[in-house]
């Protein structure tokens, strides 16, 4: 954090107004550098302190994933975890590609299946995923002015761990490649590139469904 504007710094210091709040903003950090094997960046925090908990595309406030209709109502509103959802059923060959509705959801054996949203993002963490956003704060103010303030943040922990983890693979969706391939060492070359989960083509994206498929990361015992 030294490489840090430090007046930006303060103003986060004298000020509550921000998420997800001084004891949420590095709980991406719990995985030790040793156990990280990907770096998949989202934008910022949610914008709801009952959502916002420090890690990348995790929302605290959906529970259950699954409902007799389906999915549940919580999943269904989040388009993202949504679409990242169904991605992965059709990976596990449990929905096709152009059938992905409730009717076709609410007919999958789920037995095997994680059941709340916290043991399928625990999931994500057991397989080495650092799930961390691009700006660790999320104001009032212009987005962009917080990325941009998190950059030299950003760029130290990715020199970190390139010296330490070389092998670590990136995971880059939309928009967000665009702000964080440039700060990226040259050393960690292993890179995956997709459009956003909020776009519906993430679902049958071959490229995404042949990166996950692997990873099992539904299941509640997804392997090493």
């Amino acid at each position: 954090m030294q490489h840090m504007d430090a007046n930006y710094l303060q103003q986060l210091s004298e000020s509550n107004d921000w998420l997800p709040g001084p004891q949420h903003i590095f709980n991406a950090f719990s995985l030790p550098v040793d156990d990280t094997h990907y770096i998949m960046f989202g934008e910022s925090p949610y914008p709801r302190a009952v959502s916002a908990n420090g890690y990348a595309f995790w929302d605290e406030n959906v529970t259950d994933i699954w409902s007799p209709l389906g999915l549940s109502k919580q999943v269904n509103r989040a388009t993202s975890l949504r679409n990242m959802i169904k991605m992965l059923l059709v990976a596990e060959h449990l929905l096709t590609p152009n059938a992905t509705d409730q009717t076709a959801i609410a007919n999958i054996d789920k037995s095997a299946l994680v059941k709340t949203n916290a043991q399928f993002f625990g999931n994500f963490i057991e397989k080495g995923f650092l799930l961390l956003n691009a700006s660790l704060v999320l104001r009032d103010s212009n987005k962009r002015k917080d990325a941009k303030a998190w950059q030299p943040f950003i760029a130290t922990i990715l020199d970190f761990i390139c010296k330490i983890r070389p092998q670590t693979q990136l995971v880059l969706f939309g928009q967000i490649a665009n702000e964080i391939t440039p700060l990226l060492p040259a050393q960690l070359s292993k890179r995956f590139y997709a459009e956003h989960p909020y776009n519906i083509s993430f679902i049958q994206n071959p490229e995404v469904i042949s990166f996950f498929q692997p990873l099992r990361l539904l299941r509640i015992n997804p392997g090493k």
